[in-house]
């Protein structure tokens, strides 16, 4: 029987020379997109980490956490969305079996 939702853990880095305001808009675009696919259940700010290493000549991002719960083809759609909104530096998107 094939899946009709699937859990997800999705993590991303945002460019921190972004604003509080800039920030504050990407996260909460990606939240509505998430609501719109399917169901958010949690959301967790980070905040500003350091990288593991340097991207783009940055060594610290600012680290979002959110888990849902969407249709399979909804992690191709959002990693899509990701590579072209600009100040993402980095996502993971995780399938979560229970």
């Amino acid at each position: 029987m094939a899946k009709i939702t699937a859990k997800y853990e999705i993590l991303y880095i945002i460019d921190v020379t972004k604003t509080e305001e800039e920030i504050g808009a990407l996260v909460e675009k990606f939240k509505a997109l998430v609501e719109e696919y399917g169901t958010l259940t949690d959301t967790d700010l980070w905040g500003k980490r350091r990288l593991a290493y340097p991207i783009n000549d940055m060594l610290e991002g600012y680290y979002v956490m959110m888990n849902c719960e969407a249709k399979p083809d909804f992690p191709a759609e959002l990693d899509r969305v990701f590579g072209i909104t600009d100040g993402i530096m980095r996502s993971l998107i995780i399938s979560r079996d229970e």
